[in-house]
């Protein structure tokens, strides 16, 4: 309320003035000289002379007046007004002046990423161990993917986001996206399952009890929708929102979890897990991960460096 306030009083000031004045009140009262202002200014002594006017008549002074041998001298109101007026134009500059260069070494700043757990576990590791060698004063912040991200990376709620891109996001207005990785899916369960010693039939896959992962805690998924298409179910015991519990479970119990091969590499060796490829009848043809990311951010060096980070690590992340 503050800011708008002060940007509504400057705006109602500054209503009806040529700005082009305030550089040549700067330069007048600088060289206190008609014809050197001018020359700064590379305009004709004409034109600088009626600057003068135009001023004294705006701010009702005469801010230069003749003195001894034709020398001009600042009035009161001049030497009050200086030091303002070449302060505001030098912030002005300063603002409209074209940043450093980014500089990750010694940069100390925090990037939001929009990703789910997935992509936290696969991308992160590998991206915190990146940043921590080659830009130690970069902070990461990461948040739940909203479903309206594409909204959320123009309001700069988000810089980037990590996700399986849906169309609608992909190809909205302002959007970009850079693919990063493919990924597949295959079936885990535990490493001493009966089930873990034969090639997975449809029959076989049809007859097991299944954990189902369910971010968004509904039933059905890719997996139903390909075995409904065959006339086929299955039978879902267990669903989660997410895939930290997973692993445990499925080294424990008689469950099998279709997912993606990335997240069960990561848990295979630490809890005993099996993987097994799906049944090819399922056509089941995995997914790529992009980065995207909104118009808004896309020409920042500083964003764009972190984009390429995270592209750098995706092609050394374990696979299956």
């Amino acid at each position: 309320m503050v800011f708008i306030t002060i940007m509504h009083t400057a705006h109602d000031s500054l209503r009806g003035v040529d700005l082009n004045l305030v550089l040549a009140l700067d330069a007048l009262l600088g060289e206190r000289h008609v014809t050197r202002a001018a020359a700064r200014l590379g305009v004709s002594q004409s034109a600088a002379s009626h600057a003068l006017a135009r001023l004294r008549e705006l701010l009702g002074d005469p801010l230069l007046v003749r003195g001894p041998r034709g020398a001009m001298l600042p009035t009161p109101r001049a030497l009050a007004l200086a030091p303002l007026v070449h302060r505001a134009l030098d912030g002005i500059a300063g603002a409209l002046r074209h940043p450093e260069a980014f500089d990750p070494t010694t940069a100390r700043r925090s990037f939001l990423i929009g990703a789910g757990d997935y992509a936290e576990l696969v991308l992160l590791p590998a991206l915190v161990s990146r940043l921590a060698a080659t830009a130690p004063g970069i902070d990461l912040f990461v948040r739940t993917v909203p479903d309206e991200l594409a909204t959320a990376l123009a309001r700069g709620d988000l810089d980037v986001v990590i996700a399986p891109a849906r169309p609608r996001d992909a190809s909205g207005p302002g959007m970009y996206q850079r693919h990063l990785f493919d990924e597949q899916f295959v079936c885990a369960l535990r490493r001493d399952h009966p089930a873990a010693r034969r090639r997975l039939t449809l029959d076989r896959y049809c007859a097991l009890d299944h954990l189902l992962i369910a971010p968004r805690g509904t039933a059905g998924g890719f997996v139903d929708d390909a075995l409904a298409a065959l006339d086929r179910q299955r039978r879902v015991v267990l669903a989660v929102p997410h895939f930290l519990i997973v692993p445990h479970v499925i080294a424990t119990t008689d469950l099998i979890v279709t997912l993606a091969s990335r997240i069960a590499t990561a848990f295979a060796g630490s809890h005993r897990l099996a993987t097994l490829r799906p049944p090819p009848e399922l056509a089941l043809t995995g997914f790529a991960i992009h980065l995207l990311w909104h118009e808004r951010s896309h020409g920042d060096d500083a964003q764009r460096w972190f984009r390429d980070q995270i592209a750098a690590v995706a092609p050394g992340l374990p696979r299956s």
